[in-house]
Protein backbone atom coordinates (compact mmCIF):
# COMPACT_ATOMS: atom_id res chain seq x y z
CA UNK A 1 0.00 0.00 0.00
CA UNK A 2 2.06 2.53 -0.88
CA UNK A 3 1.42 6.39 -1.86
CA UNK A 4 4.45 7.53 -4.40
CA UNK A 5 2.26 11.10 -4.76
CA UNK A 6 0.94 11.46 -1.63
CA UNK A 7 1.75 14.70 0.65
CA UNK A 8 0.44 16.42 3.62
CA UNK A 9 -2.32 18.49 0.92
CA UNK A 10 -3.91 14.59 1.05
CA UNK A 11 -4.67 14.89 4.53
CA UNK A 12 -8.42 15.28 5.26
CA UNK A 13 -10.08 17.92 6.79
CA UNK A 14 -9.34 17.72 10.92
CA UNK A 15 -11.84 20.64 11.52
CA UNK A 16 -13.24 20.65 15.47
CA UNK A 17 -10.39 17.63 16.26
CA UNK A 18 -8.03 17.49 18.86
CA UNK A 19 -4.23 15.80 17.87
CA UNK A 20 -1.47 15.76 20.47
CA UNK A 21 2.06 15.43 19.07
CA UNK A 22 4.51 15.19 21.97
CA UNK A 23 8.28 16.75 21.01
CA UNK A 24 6.35 19.31 18.24
CA UNK A 25 8.64 22.14 18.85
CA UNK A 26 10.93 20.98 16.17
CA UNK A 27 12.27 18.40 14.08
CA UNK A 28 9.87 15.92 12.91
CA UNK A 29 7.38 16.51 15.60
CA UNK A 30 7.59 20.07 14.30
CA UNK A 31 6.70 19.15 10.73
CA UNK A 32 4.07 16.75 11.73
CA UNK A 33 2.26 19.69 14.23
CA UNK A 34 2.63 22.36 10.90
CA UNK A 35 0.66 19.80 8.78
CA UNK A 36 -1.99 18.69 11.42
CA UNK A 37 -2.76 22.17 11.95
CA UNK A 38 -2.66 23.57 7.97
CA UNK A 39 -5.83 20.63 7.98
CA UNK A 40 -7.48 22.41 10.53
CA UNK A 41 -6.71 20.40 13.87
CA UNK A 42 -6.99 22.12 16.99
CA UNK A 43 -2.79 20.85 17.52
CA UNK A 44 -1.81 20.43 21.06
CA UNK A 45 2.59 21.24 21.45
CA UNK A 46 3.15 18.94 24.06
CA UNK A 47 6.70 19.67 24.74
CA UNK A 48 9.28 19.87 27.61
CA UNK A 49 10.36 23.88 26.98
CA UNK A 50 7.01 25.75 26.98
CA UNK A 51 9.12 28.95 25.72
CA UNK A 52 10.57 26.85 22.98
CA UNK A 53 7.23 25.45 22.24
CA UNK A 54 5.24 29.13 22.10
CA UNK A 55 7.52 30.04 19.62
CA UNK A 56 6.88 27.10 17.36
CA UNK A 57 2.91 27.20 18.10
CA UNK A 58 3.47 31.10 16.69
CA UNK A 59 5.35 29.83 13.97
CA UNK A 60 2.43 27.04 12.86
CA UNK A 61 -0.45 28.79 13.51
CA UNK A 62 -3.65 27.49 12.97
CA UNK A 63 -5.98 26.54 16.20
CA UNK A 64 -3.14 25.36 19.09
CA UNK A 65 -1.73 25.11 22.23
CA UNK A 66 0.96 24.35 24.10
CA UNK A 67 1.23 21.95 27.26
CA UNK A 68 4.38 21.40 29.13
CA UNK A 69 5.06 17.31 29.33
CA UNK A 70 8.88 15.71 30.24
CA UNK A 71 8.65 12.69 29.23
CA UNK A 72 11.61 11.36 31.57
CA UNK A 73 9.75 12.46 34.89
CA UNK A 74 6.45 10.12 35.56
CA UNK A 75 5.46 12.77 37.45
CA UNK A 76 5.13 15.22 34.54
CA UNK A 77 3.45 12.35 32.54
CA UNK A 78 0.74 12.09 34.94
CA UNK A 79 0.06 16.03 35.77
CA UNK A 80 -0.23 16.13 32.19
CA UNK A 81 -2.67 13.57 31.74
CA UNK A 82 -4.74 14.52 34.88
CA UNK A 83 -5.25 17.90 33.61
CA UNK A 84 -6.52 16.43 29.98
CA UNK A 85 -9.87 17.07 29.70
CA UNK A 86 -12.18 16.17 26.28
CA UNK A 87 -11.35 14.03 23.17
CA UNK A 88 -8.45 13.52 21.42
CA UNK A 89 -8.80 12.25 18.18
CA UNK A 90 -4.88 11.46 17.61
CA UNK A 91 -1.72 11.21 19.98
CA UNK A 92 1.54 11.12 18.37
CA UNK A 93 4.38 9.60 20.75
CA UNK A 94 6.80 11.65 18.40
CA UNK A 95 9.29 12.92 21.25
CA UNK A 96 12.68 11.11 21.86
CA UNK A 97 16.34 11.00 23.11
CA UNK A 98 18.65 9.68 20.74
CA UNK A 99 22.42 8.25 21.41
CA UNK A 100 22.83 10.16 24.17
CA UNK A 101 25.60 9.88 26.61
CA UNK A 102 24.82 7.52 29.71
CA UNK A 103 21.82 9.18 32.02
CA UNK A 104 18.85 8.32 33.88
CA UNK A 105 15.25 9.45 33.77
CA UNK A 106 13.78 11.31 36.81
CA UNK A 107 12.83 7.75 38.31
CA UNK A 108 15.85 6.15 37.85
CA UNK A 109 15.76 4.52 34.08
CA UNK A 110 18.04 4.76 31.30
CA UNK A 111 17.37 7.61 29.62
CA UNK A 112 16.50 6.45 26.32
CA UNK A 113 14.23 3.86 27.07
CA UNK A 114 12.60 5.43 30.00
CA UNK A 115 12.08 8.74 27.64
CA UNK A 116 11.05 7.02 24.31
CA UNK A 117 9.24 3.75 25.27
CA UNK A 118 8.34 4.05 29.12
CA UNK A 119 7.09 8.03 28.93
CA UNK A 120 5.13 7.32 26.12
CA UNK A 121 3.82 4.11 27.36
CA UNK A 122 2.59 5.77 30.86
CA UNK A 123 1.01 8.78 28.60
CA UNK A 124 -0.78 6.64 26.16
CA UNK A 125 -2.26 4.69 28.60
CA UNK A 126 -3.28 7.59 31.49
CA UNK A 127 -4.88 9.61 28.25
CA UNK A 128 -6.96 6.17 26.50
CA UNK A 129 -10.04 7.34 27.95
CA UNK A 130 -9.95 10.48 26.08
CA UNK A 131 -8.74 9.06 22.64
CA UNK A 132 -11.38 8.51 19.77
CA UNK A 133 -9.51 7.79 16.70
CA UNK A 134 -5.74 6.06 16.73
CA UNK A 135 -2.22 6.52 18.23
CA UNK A 136 0.84 7.01 16.40
CA UNK A 137 3.72 5.71 17.70
CA UNK A 138 7.47 6.65 16.41
CA UNK A 139 10.16 4.03 15.86
CA UNK A 140 13.24 3.51 13.71
CA UNK A 141 14.43 0.92 11.22
CA UNK A 142 17.24 0.84 13.67
CA UNK A 143 14.82 -1.13 15.63
CA UNK A 144 16.43 -4.43 14.18
CA UNK A 145 19.66 -3.84 15.50
CA UNK A 146 17.87 -3.92 18.53
CA UNK A 147 16.78 -6.66 21.27
CA UNK A 148 15.00 -6.70 24.92
CA UNK A 149 16.67 -7.97 27.73
CA UNK A 150 14.64 -8.23 30.60
CA UNK A 151 17.40 -8.84 33.30
CA UNK A 152 19.08 -5.95 32.11
CA UNK A 153 17.00 -3.13 30.25
CA UNK A 154 19.08 -0.62 31.95
CA UNK A 155 22.56 -2.01 30.67
CA UNK A 156 24.15 -2.32 34.05
CA UNK A 157 25.69 -6.10 33.48
CA UNK A 158 26.30 -5.79 29.83
CA UNK A 159 27.76 -2.10 30.05
CA UNK A 160 26.23 0.85 28.25
CA UNK A 161 26.07 1.59 24.56
CA UNK A 162 24.33 4.68 23.22
CA UNK A 163 23.60 3.11 19.98
CA UNK A 164 22.52 -0.48 21.63
CA UNK A 165 20.21 1.63 23.88
CA UNK A 166 18.85 3.63 21.30
CA UNK A 167 17.78 0.39 19.32
CA UNK A 168 16.62 -1.37 22.14
CA UNK A 169 14.17 1.71 22.79
CA UNK A 170 12.68 1.77 19.27
CA UNK A 171 12.20 -2.39 19.46
CA UNK A 172 10.23 -1.33 22.46
CA UNK A 173 7.68 1.07 20.41
CA UNK A 174 6.74 -1.73 18.37
CA UNK A 175 6.17 -3.98 20.87
CA UNK A 176 4.47 -1.55 22.57
CA UNK A 177 2.32 -0.53 19.31
CA UNK A 178 1.95 -4.26 18.37
CA UNK A 179 0.68 -5.22 22.32
CA UNK A 180 -1.28 -1.89 22.28
CA UNK A 181 -3.97 -3.19 19.22
CA UNK A 182 -3.82 -6.73 20.20
CA UNK A 183 -5.79 -5.32 23.81
CA UNK A 184 -7.94 -2.57 22.03
CA UNK A 185 -8.87 -4.99 19.68
CA UNK A 186 -9.77 -7.61 22.97
CA UNK A 187 -11.30 -4.74 24.40
CA UNK A 188 -13.88 -3.88 21.53
CA UNK A 189 -12.04 -0.29 21.10
CA UNK A 190 -12.85 1.88 17.66
CA UNK A 191 -8.94 2.90 18.59
CA UNK A 192 -6.27 2.06 16.05
CA UNK A 193 -2.71 1.52 16.81
CA UNK A 194 -0.11 2.74 14.79
CA UNK A 195 3.39 3.11 14.18
CA UNK A 196 5.68 5.13 11.60
CA UNK A 197 9.53 5.95 11.48
CA UNK A 198 10.55 9.13 9.11
CA UNK A 199 13.65 7.66 7.75
CA UNK A 200 16.53 10.33 7.47
CA UNK A 201 15.69 13.53 8.50
CA UNK A 202 17.60 16.52 9.07
CA UNK A 203 16.90 17.55 12.82
CA UNK A 204 18.65 17.86 15.93
CA UNK A 205 17.90 14.29 17.52
CA UNK A 206 21.12 12.67 18.91
CA UNK A 207 22.99 15.78 18.70
CA UNK A 208 22.83 16.48 22.62
CA UNK A 209 26.32 16.86 24.05
CA UNK A 210 28.11 15.31 21.19
CA UNK A 211 31.26 16.88 20.04
CA UNK A 212 30.68 20.25 18.22
CA UNK A 213 32.88 19.23 15.00
CA UNK A 214 31.22 15.79 14.54
CA UNK A 215 28.09 17.62 14.77
CA UNK A 216 28.86 19.72 11.94
CA UNK A 217 29.26 17.40 9.85
CA UNK A 218 26.13 15.76 10.58
CA UNK A 219 24.47 18.89 9.51
CA UNK A 220 26.32 19.10 6.58
CA UNK A 221 25.36 15.93 5.61
CA UNK A 222 22.31 16.70 6.32
CA UNK A 223 21.93 19.61 4.16
CA UNK A 224 22.54 17.09 0.96
CA UNK A 225 21.27 14.04 1.99
CA UNK A 226 18.56 14.31 4.31
CA UNK A 227 14.90 14.85 4.16
CA UNK A 228 13.35 18.15 5.74
CA UNK A 229 11.25 17.86 8.66
CA UNK A 230 8.07 18.27 6.71
CA UNK A 231 8.86 15.39 4.02
CA UNK A 232 10.60 13.18 7.35
CA UNK A 233 6.72 13.85 8.57
CA UNK A 234 4.95 12.35 6.02
CA UNK A 235 5.03 8.67 7.30
CA UNK A 236 3.21 9.98 10.81
CA UNK A 237 0.69 11.89 8.87
CA UNK A 238 -0.17 9.13 6.85
CA UNK A 239 -0.49 6.43 9.24
CA UNK A 240 -2.33 8.73 11.17
CA UNK A 241 -5.20 9.89 8.69
CA UNK A 242 -5.37 6.87 6.43
CA UNK A 243 -7.66 3.92 6.57
CA UNK A 244 -5.21 1.26 7.16
CA UNK A 245 -5.16 -2.05 9.90
CA UNK A 246 -3.99 -1.42 12.94
CA UNK A 247 -0.82 -2.16 14.02
CA UNK A 248 0.77 -0.77 10.09
CA UNK A 249 3.83 0.10 10.48
CA UNK A 250 4.78 3.12 7.73
CA UNK A 251 7.78 4.75 6.26
CA UNK A 252 9.52 5.97 3.45
CA UNK A 253 9.20 4.17 0.10
CA UNK A 254 12.68 5.11 -1.48
CA UNK A 255 15.74 2.77 -0.94
CA UNK A 256 16.75 1.53 2.54
CA UNK A 257 13.22 3.41 3.97
CA UNK A 258 15.62 6.78 4.09
CA UNK A 259 13.63 8.85 1.85
CA UNK A 260 10.43 9.08 -0.48
CA UNK A 261 6.76 8.83 0.33
CA UNK A 262 5.28 6.95 2.46
CA UNK A 263 4.09 3.18 2.25
CA UNK A 264 3.55 0.07 4.74
CA UNK A 265 7.09 -1.02 5.21
CA UNK A 266 8.35 -4.52 6.63
CA UNK A 267 9.21 -4.73 10.70
CA UNK A 268 12.05 -7.70 12.43
CA UNK A 269 10.31 -11.00 13.48
CA UNK A 270 11.45 -9.56 17.07
CA UNK A 271 8.59 -6.75 16.87
CA UNK A 272 5.95 -9.18 16.49
CA UNK A 273 7.53 -11.53 18.90
CA UNK A 274 3.60 -11.96 21.15
CA UNK A 275 5.86 -13.56 24.40
CA UNK A 276 8.28 -10.59 24.36
CA UNK A 277 5.57 -7.46 23.84
CA UNK A 278 3.25 -9.42 26.04
CA UNK A 279 5.86 -9.51 28.84
CA UNK A 280 7.09 -6.07 27.73
CA UNK A 281 3.62 -4.88 28.57
CA UNK A 282 3.47 -6.09 32.21
CA UNK A 283 6.71 -5.01 32.78
CA UNK A 284 6.51 -1.34 31.88
CA UNK A 285 3.49 -1.49 33.94
CA UNK A 286 4.76 -2.46 36.96
CA UNK A 287 7.83 0.14 36.15
CA UNK A 288 5.18 3.13 35.76
CA UNK A 289 2.45 1.75 38.00
CA UNK A 290 0.67 2.84 34.86
CA UNK A 291 -2.54 -0.29 33.76
CA UNK A 292 -4.12 -0.45 30.69
CA UNK A 293 -7.06 2.04 31.07
CA UNK A 294 -10.34 2.19 30.65
CA UNK A 295 -11.52 2.68 26.61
Amino acid sequence: MSSSHWTAADMPALDGRTVIVTGANSGVGFGTATAFARAGAHTVLAVRDPDRGAEAARRIGGSNEVRRIDLADLASVRAFAESWEGDIAILVNNAGVAMVPESRTADGFEMQFGTNHLGHFALTNLLLPHITDRVVTLSSGLHRAGGIDFDDLDFAKSGYNPVKAYARAKLANLLFTFELERRLRRAGSAVRSMAAHPGYAATELGTRDRNKYLVALVHLAGRFLAQTPEQAALPTLFAATQDLPGASYVGPDGRGELHGRPTLVGRSTKAVDVATAEKLWTVSEELTAVRFGPV
